[in-house]
């Protein structure tokens, strides 16, 4: 359910509302400030008589019941798009944003040298894996803290932003120490804990879909993130395991237009890990943005 409240409502008409809701034990008030409006969405178990007892308070427009499982994520919620911003980057705005670099950190002259050529590429963030999941134990598993400590050089020495990959919950703190944006993988979408856990920190965070995830399920994962108080939400498109397999996933185009109609947060694709080719980035790159793709995360080695 969200409270939408009148253009003309006050601070202490909010704080009223949300008292009211938070007086009805399980419930929780989460207030989003909106292009024109006040909206208050109400997250737990909603009381029958709760919409009458709500309308009657003063600066409240009107109270609307969302009928979809994922309500902060939802376009009904918020029929407006975000706009995530990351320093002068805006994510979700007029233009697309490109996010590239190395699928793994792994020195210092890698990393400098593929930021110097994404930026004179226009690239805006460069990405980078300091942790790596990987199918196989005996596969390289990422640099941690050092790779951590090479990103950071290499923002020192362009001005990108970074977005990098966090896998565990206990390494959040010391990841968002370093990073501009917390990416959650693929096969962590569903890693309750760790959405918790960056639901409580005041930095974006990019959601790839699963594997085999739904499209609700992939919203619901985001809905995690927001329910913990964090509305910087990024979605990403990376590929879903399919019967093919000359590609190592199949970029579902198609989730890009639907899910934007589903929801109001930004959404991006990875043309590189869903192909796994590199003649493949440029053709399914271009197929995203045509769908309405916000930006990309492309793979880049220098």
């Amino acid at each position: 359910m969200i409270v939408v409240m009148a253009k003309d409502s006050s601070a202490e008409h909010i704080g009223e509302v949300e008292r009211r809701i938070e007086s009805h034990p399980g419930l929780k008030a989460q207030v989003f400030n909106g292009i024109e409006r006040v909206v208050i969405g109400v997250l737990g178990s909603i009381p029958p008589d709760l919409k009458d007892e709500i309308e009657l308070l003063t600066g409240v427009l009107e109270v609307v019941p969302i009928s979809k499982p994922y309500k902060l994520a939802s376009r009904e919620f918020h029929p407006d798009s975000t706009k995530v911003v990351v320093g002068d980057v805006v994510i979700g705005g007029s233009e697309p944003v490109i996010m590239a670099g190395p699928c793994s950190v792994e020195d210092e002259e890698q990393m400098v040298a593929t930021a110097r050529a994404v930026k004179a590429s226009g690239a805006k963030i460069l990405r980078g894996g300091a942790y790596k999941p990987r199918t196989s134990p005996y596969s390289f598993r990422g640099m941690g803290i050092e790779g951590l400590k090479l990103l950071k050089l290499a923002k020192e020495e362009t001005g990108l932003p970074i977005i990098t990959e966090v896998m565990a919950p206990e390494d959040v703190e010391t990841v968002a120490e370093y990073a501009d944006i917390l990416q959650i993988g693929a096969r962590n979408m569903q890693n309750y804990t760790l959405l918790d856990r960056v639901g409580e920190i005041n930095k974006p965070v990019m959601v790839k879909r699963g594997l085999a995830a739904s499209y609700e399920e992939w919203l619901l994962a985001a809905e995690y993130v927001m329910a913990g108080g964090n509305d910087q939400v990024i979605l990403c498109e990376r590929g879903i395991r399919s019967f093919e397999q000359y590609t190592r996933f199949t970029l579902d185009v198609a989730a890009i237009p639907v899910v934007q109609r589903m929801s109001h947060l930004p959404i991006v694709a990875d043309p590189s890990h869903s192909t796994g080719r590199w003649y493949l980035v440029t053709p399914v790159a271009l197929a995203a943005i045509a769908a309405g793709a916000n930006g990309l995360l492309v793979e880049v080695h220098p």
